[in-house]
């Protein structure tokens, strides 16, 4: 999935660029509302998410006119603007959702997926399916192992939901602990080996297995 993050705010730029391609997002930087117009009337993305407050051209008139051309791309809006007034004037542009700074990134990440989910048809990537066995249902956040359902941890069920998202892709131990966190403060590379270890004794009897790429990371297989 591509993303246009309009954002000038570069430090929260750069975290939430991290976060997303950790999440399985490819992520296009707009730092200013000239360049996001330009980039989102141009390139094919699949959502656009934008700060109201941009320089050059402020959000609202970038969603106006791209809402104008492209009715159907899911946008957006991310700001420090939580009044009433400004969250209806967003809305009355042409976003489909509003969230207020300062948030929590999963709770972004869900939004994306969720505006994603009606942009798509709610089937799709909400739902994925391996070897017959396992079964990962993102919406209603449940994952079974033949029709049995399987209890997975917070971080358990992002670490599963990277690396099917990131499958036939090597997911390397900074994609995963920036997954779980985008504060370089929090994150902890020594427990990942205990939650693969966890991970994979939840997985037994799936015929999908986690395999170690010695110095670079783990990939998810379906067991022949």
């Amino acid at each position: 999935m591509k993303l246009l993050l309009a954002e000038d705010d570069t430090i929260l730029a750069d975290a939430l660029t991290v976060s997303l391609k950790a999440s399985g997002f490819e992520v296009e930087v707009a730092p200013n509302g000239a360049v996001a117009e330009y980039l989102l009337l141009r390139q094919d993305f699949d959502i656009g998410v934008l700060d109201l407050g941009l320089p050059l051209v402020d959000g609202l008139t970038v969603l106006k006119r791209v809402r104008a051309t492209k009715p159907e791309l899911p946008m957006m809006v991310l700001t420090a603007l939580d009044g009433l007034e400004q969250r209806v004037a967003g809305l009355n542009a042409g976003a489909d959702d509003y969230l207020t700074k300062p948030f929590d990134f999963p709770e972004l990440e869900a939004r994306i997926r969720a505006l994603l989910r009606r942009a798509h048809g709610a089937s799709g990537a909400a739902t994925v399916q391996l070897t017959g066995l396992l079964r990962f249902d993102r919406e209603a956040r449940r994952a079974t192992v033949d029709k049995t359902a399987i209890e997975l941890s917070p971080r358990e069920w992002t670490l599963l939901d990277l690396l099917l998202t990131q499958r036939d892709h090597v997911v390397t131990k900074e994609q995963i602990v920036q997954g779980w966190t985008p504060d370089p403060s929090e994150q902890n590379p020594g427990s990942i080996e205990v939650y693969i270890h966890r991970l994979r004794r939840k997985l037994e009897g799936s015929k999908v297995s986690i395999r170690t790429v010695r110095g670079l990371g783990y990939l998810l297989e379906a067991e022949t």
